[in-house]
């Protein structure tokens, strides 16, 4: 054997403190973004019954949830809004005391120390569900940038830090970026769901935000997941429009697409561990059928190892909890 020529790539593993030295991925609470959805009334905070830990809270309860991720150093929230009322055009998305506006006039007030970023989509205010304004059973791209640059606009007035806009139309980066610019608002960047698939895994999402499309699905704006090279374009023309920030979602299955933007583009990349990710952990963890904080913490740097710079993760509290050990 002493002839034998080969690499002692163990060395670099013998002990923890030597793995930490040389670990090349680091996933931090400064990289988590943590989704809260608001919903009108009082005294509300109630279990959304498919996502364990995650609730429906009332502008009442919201500082609970602020303070607490304050105390544990997380240090960014995006809003959702669930409305009481809907209508075709989803006029509470860009309603100056909408659920989502309240809430960021809230945080700012009480909280200024976290970043607010706002989702910007009309599906949740709309009665039929989708994202944008229906005409002769289509969704009307071009009328439904109108409807969502005033959701932005009025998101923007209200003090949101970030514009995160998740709808698919064509051209609503261009079409926000433009608004918000002609409002006085040009410092706000926007956060582009650039690469967003139709994909299964949100359905436990569709459960908390009350936003299940009426009729149909969302396949002809939402991408396939089949397609690789359209998920470039998608970036590249929000990109050549303003975007700021590039999320791509979900993460785990699409972890190679995640690589892809990352190398051709430089601009900060979102993950979005969406609502299907996080459940199915809770419930195997539940029955006892894997460890919790090992399969979240493997499952977050592998998406810091695609290429993200920053996560938006239903897991973003027990993540800070899990560091501080």
């Amino acid at each position: 054997m002493n002839d034998l020529q080969f690499k002692r790539h163990r060395r670099l593993r013998r002990t923890e403190s030597m793995r930490s030295l040389v670990r090349e991925t680091h996933l931090r609470k400064e990289d988590l973004i943590y989704p809260i959805f608001v919903v009108e009334g009082e005294g509300i905070k109630s279990p959304v019954e498919s996502m364990p830990g995650v609730h429906h809270v009332s502008l009442d309860y919201l500082s609970e949830e602020m303070t607490e991720l304050e105390q544990l150093g997380v240090r960014s929230v995006i809003v959702f809004g669930v409305p009481k009322e809907k209508d075709a055009v989803g006029t509470q998305a860009f309603h100056s005391e909408g659920i989502v506006q309240q809430a960021i006039r809230h945080i700012n007030k009480h909280h200024s120390s976290l970043t607010v970023i706002a989702d910007t989509c009309l599906c949740q205010y709309t009665d039929h569900g989708h994202c944008g304004v229906i005409r002769d059973g289509d969704i009307a791209n071009d009328e439904s940038l109108e409807y969502i640059t005033k959701t932005a606009v009025s998101q923007a007035e209200a003090g949101a830090d970030v514009i995160a806009p998740s709808n698919m139309m064509d051209g609503f980066v261009a079409a926000i970026r433009r608004g918000l610019d002609e409002a006085g608002y040009s410092q706000i960047p926007v956060m582009s769901y650039a690469v967003k698939y139709a994909s299964a895994f949100y359905g436990p999402f569709r459960d908390a935000a009350h936003s299940t499309p009426q009729f149909g699905d969302r396949r002809a704006y939402q991408m396939d997941p089949a397609n690789r090279m359209e998920a470039i374009r998608e970036a590249e023309s929000d990109v050549e429009e303003g975007a700021d920030f590039l999320i791509v979602k979900p993460a785990l299955s699409y972890l190679d697409i995640m690589r892809e933007v990352k190398d051709r583009f430089k601009l900060p990349i979102v993950a979005y561990n969406v609502s299907g990710e996080y459940s199915m952990v809770k419930a195997a963890a539940q029955n006892g059928w894997v460890n919790e904080q090992e399969i979240v913490l493997e499952k977050l740097t592998s998406m810091k190892r695609a290429g993200a710079d920053l996560i938006i993760t239903y897991f973003a509290k027990d993540v800070a909890r899990y560091l501080e050990r």
